[in-house]
């Protein structure tokens, strides 16, 4: 299977796959700023060419869902492949005749990224940002290719000159707030700050892009996810260390309990209900944990519900 498919294919089957194929692709990719002259014929065309990756997008997206409901057919890669080597064509035409064309060459560079390209998604975004210094969506998915690939430190940079050249694009805070929780040993050495001060760093960049963009579930996801990795500082004084973990599972559930309320339907309210346990199954909160457990009724989750239902009993009877 190549690995276009296996990218596709995984956030198809993901648990939430409406959510899951918008965010493979928002979450990589910027949007440019530049205000065009619409009746310029190279924008025509240009526009013409946008439309036909969106096009065909539209299309693989409803291939990678027929596909979900029949995995044995092996078929829709080569259908996936064929629906998309015409954009790649147009692309490259485009490009041959206006080698200049910053945007062609940002937006070109995102196609091939989610076709899973991503060395020569970089060499089209380098030759944009060449261009066009000051578009921040080039930025922005320069910093997310050194995210995935290194240096990290550039990622930091880059996240910075994004932000700095569009202070409202939430996205951009998203992302640098992922990559500094990621990698927090080297945003502790690149910022010169404790691990402690790492976290804060990451939640106050969450945090913008919350306010940024109040309303998104997937986000509000990615913020409450992060309290996982949050560890209370342990002083040897035990009063204090156990008011620090208490402190983390308060936060972590509001932040949790946000998402929820953001959340779209019932599959994705479920979802959050199974994250509430888990935080209140490890901090003692027992019976809070089985009401939330007892209010997971679909199918999807029951696997994860009796895992946890399981690891809650165990812990009950340990703590008599």
């Amino acid at each position: 299977m190549s690995e276009l498919l296996i990218g596709l294919l995984g956030a198809a089957l993901a648990t939430n796959q409406p959510a899951a194929l918008s965010n493979l692709v928002q979450k990589q990719t910027g949007i440019s700023i530049t205000v065009p002259d619409k009746n310029d014929p190279v924008e025509r065309e240009y526009q013409k060419l946008l439309e036909m990756d969106d096009e065909a997008q539209e299309e693989v997206d409803k291939l990678i869902k027929a596909q979900e409901n029949d995995r044995a057919n092996v078929s829709v890669e080569a259908r996936i492949e064929q629906r998309l080597d015409p954009v790649k064509k147009a692309y490259e035409a485009f490009l041959l005749k206006n080698p200049n064309h910053a945007r062609a060459r940002l937006a070109y560079g995102s196609f091939l990224n989610d076709i899973r390209e991503e060395k020569s998604a970089f060499v089209q975004w380098e030759k944009a940002l060449a261009l066009d210094p000051k578009d921040p969506a080039t930025w922005n998915n320069l910093a997310n290719y050194y995210g995935h690939n290194g240096p990290v430190e550039k990622a930091f940079e880059y996240y910075t000159r994004a932000i700095a050249l569009k202070p409202t694009e939430s996205l951009y805070y998203e992302n640098f707030a992922d990559t500094v929780y990621l990698f927090r040993r080297d945003a502790t050495n690149y910022f010169k700050i404790n691990p402690e001060q790492v976290f804060d760093k990451a939640m106050a960049l969450y945090a913008k892009a919350q306010d940024l963009d109040p309303t998104n579930f997937i986000l509000a996801t990615h913020i409450a996810q992060s309290y996982y990795g949050m560890q209370p500082p342990k002083t040897g004084n035990d009063e204090q260390d156990r008011k620090a973990a208490e402190k983390i599972t308060d936060d972590a559930l509001k932040s949790w309990r946000k998402a929820y309320d953001l959340a779209r339907d019932e599959i994705e309210k479920e979802g959050v209900l199974l994250h509430f346990a888990r935080f209140q199954i490890n901090a003692g909160r027992f019976d809070e944990a089985r009401n939330n457990l007892n209010a997971v009724t679909n199918e999807m989750f029951i696997s994860t519900k009796r895992k946890l239902v399981q690891k809650l009993d165990g812990k009950e009877k340990a703590a008599k």
